[in-house]
Formats: C-alpha cells, structure tokens, sequence
C-alpha cells in the first residue's frame, strides 16, 4: 500500500507513533521506555540551562509551552532522537533511542529551537527548503550537538572551523532525513542560508558551547529587562 503524500515526503514514516493506528497494545508494552522518556524529559525542562531558556523565550513571544500538551514521548524509527510536528506544534521524543539524560537534554533543546523559530517566524516547514535549513543551521548550532565533547564522543577531532562543519553536516542530514532531496541540492540550499542562520543566536545571544555558557545565556535573559527598568 502507498504511504500518504504528508508521510513519504515529510519524514512522518520516521515517527510511526504519529499514526493513531499504531497504539495500543504496543503502547501499553512500551510503558517502561515511556516512563523513563517523561522522567527525563522533566529534569531537561527544570535543570538544563538550555531548555529553560528557550521556554522562557517561547512564553514571552507568547508561545508558553505545556509539557503535556506540546512534548509527545513515542516509539521512532531507528535513525532518529526526536523531532517537531509543526502541524500540531508538538515536540516528539523518541523514548525507544533516548537513553541517557544528557541526550534528552540535547534532544530536548534542538526541537525547542525549532519550536522557537515555528513561534517567532512564519516558517513554512513543507514547502520552503531554505526555511528548513535555517532552522535545521541554529537547531545543530546552538543546542549543544556540536560542542568539542559532543563531537570527541563522535570521534570526530576536527579543530579548524570545527563548529562550522559540524553544523554544516548535521544540517544536511537533517533535510535528507525528512525530505526526498539529493545530497547536493541538500548542501547547495545549506550553503545558500548558511552564514545568515549561523549567526542567528536568539535567543541565547551567543554560541553556547557548554551548560557555564548557556547558563550566562539564561541569566542574562532573565535579568534582560533589569538595566532599562533602572534608567
């Protein structure tokens, strides 16, 4: 049977959990995953610099999230962490490929970021590959995937524009991941926003390479209003 156009060419077949028809049972058997997902995806969204940063963000723009609502813990293809249903704004956790929590943490972040750009700009997610890769440049840039540990952790120990090429390529995984595009139109459309998204920091203001960054970036903030309210 055809897979439905919105799943073959938009990545949906990654996240079968996204399919109604698939719960149940399986649901029911994946309790254990599921548990451990909820309980990590609580301590990211209370301890994680990153993650409380963007949700504060998100709620100023008038975007506040719900943990309930808007995060989702499922069962997920093989290949992939988690990803954002812009169509119901929800932040998917894939709790069967999830299992340490400074992964969670990670994941955690690279979605808000997308769900910071769905709130804060008209991103058309289907039909603009640059809007993709945008996101797909400040998701990989500023959640953490990229920093030197992450990367040692890869064996990967590039030190010349390091943070450039890392970015650069998760980005184009991302799009190939999610989109029926070859891997040089991929790299031609990153190539083409690159510089713009790279040094797009918001809101974090800065590159976060390590939670003493990101927790500068969060005080700072939070304390953002603190210099005007005294003139």
């Amino acid at each position: 049977m055809e897979q439905p156009k919105q799943e073959r060419d938009y990545g949906y077949d990654l996240f079968p959990g996204r399919n109604t028809s698939h719960k149940g049972w399986l649901t029911q058997s994946l309790f254990t995953f599921n548990h451990k997902c909820q309980v990590m995806l609580h301590l990211a969204t209370e301890t994680s610099p990153y993650a409380k940063l963007l949700l504060s963000a998100m709620s100023s723009s008038g975007c506040k999230v719900l943990k309930d609502r808007h995060f989702s813990c499922e069962d997920c293809d093989g290949t992939v962490s988690g990803g954002f249903d812009a169509n119901s704004s929800q932040i998917v956790l894939c709790q069967n490929n999830i299992h340490q929590q400074s992964h969670m943490n990670r994941v955690v972040t690279h979605e808000l970021i997308h769900a910071f750009d769905h709130c804060r700009a008209h991103v058309d997610w289907f039909n603009n590959l640059k809007h993709l890769a945008c996101s797909e440049i400040r998701a990989a840039n500023l959640s953490g995937d990229c920093t030197f540990h992450a990367e040692v952790s890869r064996f990967n120990f590039g030190l010349k524009e390091h943070q450039q090429a890392c970015v650069r390529g998760r980005a184009v995984r991302s799009i190939l991941a999610v989109r029926k595009s070859s891997p040089e139109e991929a790299e031609r459309i990153v190539d083409e926003v690159f510089d713009t998204c790279f040094n797009d920091h918001a809101p974090f203001g800065r590159i976060p390479h390590d939670k003493r960054d990101a927790r500068f970036a969060n005080r700072a903030y939070e304390n953002r209003d603190r210099y005007y309210a005294n003139l």
